[in-house]
């Protein structure tokens, strides 16, 4: 079946023209997004059931759904509450949270072949800027250092690049980062003006307002979202974030109903009980299991501030054990999960 965002943008809203998108209140688009999303999702799942080569058309109008998600995504951008910080600063006056303007900043594009097996290879599109702060973060050159010494790019910019990987062989496109939700704006626009008929794919830490994901739900094919913490307490202490248990879980179960996905988990030396065990038994407890896998990952490494100050995280100092992960592994596979072909 074609990609979804391809589906979105063939898809027509009645009665609303293309000049009155930028007229109407939040509340008023919102209201339509509600209704609209409802009929083209029966359409979606139809299509799920039985996939064919087909575009579906929803009405007689001359604004399409993605056109619609494009115009409601600008309005989060600004105040700007993409993600579940909330910060409500103009990034085209100041800098937010994600420590970015309002401009998305691509610090590489390329066929990525150390993804997971399914998805290799993969046309990974890394944006700077994070709404996380992670203290090891392996990426905080792009995510906290230096996010807005990449390319700004337009949507156009961003769709030709899309293409131009779709080209060249990709499998997908993977939008991550840093965090690709804080140029959330600059990627759903973009996909108005893409030609290729690849899958999209949100890779991320799922830290997405309730708005914002369910702006992606019709667009993004493949969600690989990172579940990091099994409570709040790890997550503030590591990446200074509130209410994590409130959001990630919560967005995670919301993406697992209607895309394919899997879950990245990083294996944080001396978390196998606060962290590790209470991620993979949420995962076989509430999500639909069979239908996901999930990659254990024995990877880490002190890196960014716990490498330049290992006192202050003594617990996270080190790498972890061989019979760490192979304990993470057991508990994944006594409560039936699938992660051995992509962990």
């Amino acid at each position: 079946m074609p990609p979804r965002y391809m589906l979105a943008r063939n898809y027509l809203v009645d009665g609303v023209g293309k000049n009155e998108l930028g007229t109407l209140s939040f509340d008023e688009l919102w209201r339509i997004h509600v209704q609209v999303t409802s009929g083209f999702r029966e359409l979606l799942f139809e299509l799920m059931e039985n996939p064919r080569d087909r575009l579906v058309n929803g009405g007689t109008g001359s604004v399409s759904l993605l056109e619609l998600k494009a115009e409601i995504t600008r309005r989060l951008s600004n105040p700007c509450a993409l993600c579940e910080r909330k910060c409500m600063i103009d990034r085209r006056k100041r800098i937010g949270a994600c420590r970015l303007d309002e401009k998305a900043y691509v610090h590489s594009a390329f066929l990525h072949m150390g993804e997971e097996a399914p998805l290799v290879p993969s046309g990974t599109i890394f944006y700077g800027g994070c709404n996380f702060t992670c203290v090891y973060c392996q990426n905080y050159d792009i995510s906290q250092e230096y996010p807005r010494h990449g390319k700004p790019v337009t949507p156009r910019e961003l769709a030709s690049i899309q293409d131009l990987l779709a080209g060249k062989g990709a499998r997908n496109i993977n939008h991550v980062g840093g965090e690709p939700t804080p140029s959330a704006h600059i990627i759903v626009e973009s996909m108005l003006y893409a030609h290729h008929r690849k899958p999209q794919l949100w890779n991320s830490n799922m830290y997405m307002t309730e708005e914002l994901l369910e702006v992606l739900l019709d667009i993004i094919d493949i969600w690989l979202p990172d579940f990091k913490y099994g409570n709040n307490k790890c997550a503030f202490r590591l990446s200074g974030v509130q209410r994590y248990m409130d959001v990630v879980p919560r967005n995670i179960r919301k993406a697992a109903e209607i895309g394919d996905m899997i879950i990245r988990h990083l294996v944080l030396p001396g978390h196998l009980d606060c962290c590790t065990r209470r991620i993979l038994e949420y995962i076989a407890d509430k999500l639909p299991a069979d239908r996901i896998l999930v990659n254990i990952m024995g990877q880490y490494r002190p890196e960014h501030l716990v490498s330049r100050y290992p006192s202050r995280w003594r617990d996270i100092a080190r790498r972890p054990r061989p019979e760490e992960i192979e304990e993470a592994r057991r508990i994944a596979s006594s409560l039936g999960l699938c992660w051995r072909p992509v962990s």
